[in-house]
Order: C-alpha cells, then sequence, then structure tokens
C-alpha cells in the first residue's frame, strides 16, 4: 500500500528534496542548460542528468523554488541546444541518428571522455523532454509553445530501429570507431523506460517482440515465500519508476505472477534491509536501517580498514543485495529515494543515518557514497567528495511522487508513455482507467 506523509516531519523531506534540487541551480549552465555529472570542477555533462533536470524543474515550480518562467527558460534553452546541436558519424558530435553521447563537454555540448552514444541515458534524457513538453501546456505562451514543439523534434529524431543493430534487443551503445557495442538490454535492467519510448515512436519504433524478448530471460529469486524479480542494485528498481507509475498495471511476465513492478521495489527495499541486517561481510555500520547499495563510486585500494579487516575495494561499481558485490560502501541517498514505496523504512533509513553521520549531507545532497569500513578520522570513514546529478534528480523525483504523485499523475496523461507501455503488453489499473489510489483500497 502506498502510504502517505502528511502525519511525518514534512520539513525533513521538503528541506532534503530541495537541497537535492539546489544541484542543478549550481551545476548546469543556464546558456545550453547542460548539467554537469558530478560536483567535481571540470567534469563533462551527463545526458541523464539534464533528463533528471529537465523533469525536477516542473517539481521546483509547484514548491515555489523558482518561477514557472525561469523553468520555462531553462527548459527551452535546454531543448534548443538538444535539438540544434550537430548530429553526425564524426567523432566530437553531440549525437548520431537522434541519440546522445554519455558525456558532453558543458560549454561546447561536443562528445567528452571518448563516450559511447548512449541508448539508455538518451531514454533518461527523452523522459525528462516528455516531461518538460506534458508540464507546460499552455497554448497562449510563446515559451511553453516551443517546448513542446522542440520536444515533438527530439523524440521523434530518435532512430531506436537503428540501435537494435539487426538483433532483437536495443544495443546499450554505439562509438563511431569501433561501432556498436557488444552489449544490449535483455533481462531486467533500469531499461524499461527505453523500451516503452522505442515502442512508441511515431516514427522509428521498434517490434513489439523486441520487449517479450527482453523480459524472456528475466531472474526471479525468493525472499522468504515471496518470489520477486531480481535486480542487485537498487538504482535499477528506481530509475524508470521515477517516471512510471507501475501502480497495478502489469505486463506478461507480471500477469503471469499476479504481481507489478511496484510491489517488487517493496520486496527489494526489504531484502536490502535484511542484508544490512545480517551483514555476512561484518563491515562496519551497517544495520537494519543503514542500508542502500546501488551503483556508485567507492574507495580506492587502501589497507587502511577498521577492525583489522582488509576487504577488497571496488572503485565504482554496482553494489547489489543480497548477491553482492560488496565492499562495506554505502549510498547514502538509497533510502530516501524509497519513500514512494516504504514510507517506514525510507524514513527511518534516513534518520539513521543523519543521526550516525551527521556530517554526511552535502551543500546539494547526499554524496555518491560513504563506506565507514575505511579508517580515517571522521566515523563516516571514506566519503565520495562528489555529489551525483542523477541521485539528486532521483531524490527531488520519487520524493515528490511520494508527496503528491506529481510526476506520476504529470506522466499518466502522456501519450508517449501511455502508448509504450500498451505496446510492451501492460495493461490494468490506471491504463484502464482505475486511478492507483482505487487500487489502494481494493487491496488495502
Amino acid at each position: 500500500m502506498l502510504q502517505r506523509i502528511e502525519d511525518i516531519d514534512a520539513a525533513l523531506v521538503d528541506r532534503l528534496q530541495h537541497s537535492a534540487f539546489k544541484y542543478f541551480l549550481k551545476y548546469s549552465n543556464p546558456e545550453n542548460g547542460l548539467v554537469a555529472d558530478t560536483s567535481i570542477g571540470g567534469v563533462p555533462a551527463s545526458i541523464a542528468a539534464v533528463g533528471f533536470a529537465l523533469s525536477s524543474y516542473p517539481v521546483a515550480v509547484e514548491r515555489c523554488w523558482i518561477t514557472r518562467k525561469e523553468a520555462a527558460e531553462r527548459t527551452v534553452n535546454t531543448l534548443r541546444f538538444f535539438a540544434e546541436a550537430r548530429q553526425g558519424e564524426e567523432r566530437h558530435a553531440t549525437g548520431h541518428r537522434g541519440f546522445f553521447y554519455h558525456f558532453l563537454h558543458m560549454d561546447t555540448g561536443n562528445r567528452a571522455w571518448n563516450s559511447e552514444l548512449s541508448t539508455i541515458d538518451t531514454a533518461l534524457l527523452i523522459a525528462g523532454v516528455l516531461t518538460s513538453a506534458q508540464y507546460f501546456d499552455r497554448e497562449d505562451n510563446e515559451t511553453e509553445t516551443e517546448i513542446r514543439e522542440l520536444a515533438t523534434f527530439i523524440y521523434e529524431r530518435v532512430d531506436w530501429r537503428w540501435a537494435l543493430n539487426k538483433g532483437d534487443t536495443i544495443s546499450m551503445g554505439w562509438k563511431p570507431s569501433s561501432g556498436f557495442l557488444r552489449w544490449r538490454y535483455h533481462g531486467f535492467d533500469e531499461a524499461i523506460i527505453l523500451y516503452a519510448l522505442a515502442l512508441a515512436s511515431p516514427t522509428h519504433p521498434i517490434p513489439q517482440s523486441c520487449y517479450d524478448t527482453f523480459t524472456s530471460s528475466y531472474s526471479w529469486m525468493m525472499h522468504g515465500e515471496q518470489p520477486y524479480l531480481y535486480a542487485g542494485p537498487l538504482f535499477i528498481h528506481l530509475f524508470s519508476h521515477a517516471w512510471i507509475d507501475f501502480r497495478g498495471i502489469q505486463d506478461k511476465p507480471m500477469a503471469e505472477r499476479n504481481w507489478d513492478y511496484f510491489r517488487n521495489t517493496q520486496v527489494v527495499i526489504n531484502v536490502q534491509r535484511d542484508y544490512a541486517e545480517r551483514n555476512p561481510g561484518q563491515f562496519v555500520g551497517y544495520n537494519r536501517n543503514i542500508w542502500g547499495f546501488s551503483a556508485c563510486d567507492g574507495p580506492p585500494p587502501t589497507r587502511r580498514m577498521r577492525g583489522g579487516r582488509q576487504p577488497k575495494v571496488l572503485g565504482y561499481a554496482a553494489r547489489g543485495a543480497p548477491l553482492g558485490p560488496d565492499d562495506g560502501t554505502i549510498a547514502p541517498w538509497a533510502a530516501l529515494a524509497c519513500l514512494p514505496y516504504d514510507r517506514q523504512a525510507a524514513l527511518d533509513g534516513t534518520k539513521a543515518l543523519l543521526t550516525s553521520y551527521p556530517n554526511l549531507l552535502l551543500e546539494g545532497g547526499f554524496p555518491g557514497g560513504f563506506n565507514p569500513t575505511v579508517k580515517t578520522k571522521r566515523p563516516e570513514g571514506w566519503v565520495d567528495d562528489r555529489t551525483v546529478g542523477i541521485d539528486q534528480g532521483l531524490v527531488v523525483m520519487t520524493l515528490e511522487n511520494a508527496r503528491s504523485d506529481f510526476i506520476w499523475r504529470l506522466m499518466r496523461q502522456s501519450p508517449v508513455i501511455r502508448l509504450g507501455l500498451e505496446r510492451a503488453g501492460f495493461a490494468g489499473g490506471w491504463l484502464e482507467g482505475i486511478e492507483p489510489e482505487e487500487l489502494i483500497r481494493k487491496v488495502g
């Protein structure tokens, strides 16, 4: 059951949500809308972070953190850049066939870090573009009209069919020097929104069979007596969910088990908490309220470990539970981002973090990760020296979904999201006119 937060410390949630949003004001280029991947000076922009920023601006308007005019100006500048930026096979273009490179230089918008033309990061960007089009709906406003026109152009230009690379699932990316990457989105991961956008395209749609192939290798595990769809890192259970309201809607794999992705995320939160409580690796700080295993940066190689331990630290890794990998590193934003799915677990986890590690919260949100098993002069142990754009955007969006259903309500009205889900085989719930609140009353 979705739990409301009227009866909790709303001031704490508001403060943390506002803090996360400030990242986009501080670490973006207002001229082109590009958002820095992290808070470290000189890093390039992440196109996924731009997608989260575009989705966060409407939240900021509704929360009175910025004006609608300011949000619209930021949005239209962003969309103008992506609509007009150079597309082509040359190495320093911004994109190709409607897709964009994962990382772009903050000033020029050219490809950075020899990065790949990323299908999933383009999808997260497009999700933000479509959120903008859905929110800025005023017919008598030239800027908002332009936002909708640009959004349509940017979305319809993406050649999703080309990204299949003659296969039956979407390639993870492409590089001008070597062609398509050998990896594909196949099996449960963060790509549901990628497939929904590709299926709904009016210009370059992929066949429905591609989604069936994507789900055909799903891996299921047991948590107690409950089967659940497994993916170790928590972000996989949160990213598509930030835009798509999965309450009560089912695709074929879920319908076969009388299950849905929303309830699956609720079980995954319990799995993560149980794992932290068991603490099989005997890491410092883990308990039922200190948890959060996801993709994040981690400590560099070190022998300075508390308790005489000398585990291998992983640097950047997609940490997960219960099968790992795990090196004692916790993503401190993770519990907070689970607020729409398990209110009590999210609040207990966030308050426990702030009580045990009061210096962990930075201006602009929680850092990317910390590892209290690493021996330092501070109780937090190793702490990432950066905040990460996609983490902050996820917090802004999920907290708003917990507070008001805002992003979910907005995107339930998106013709693209609705058509993509229907073509993927989703049915039931709000797709058939039953509001999630009615579903909750029925099951609760």
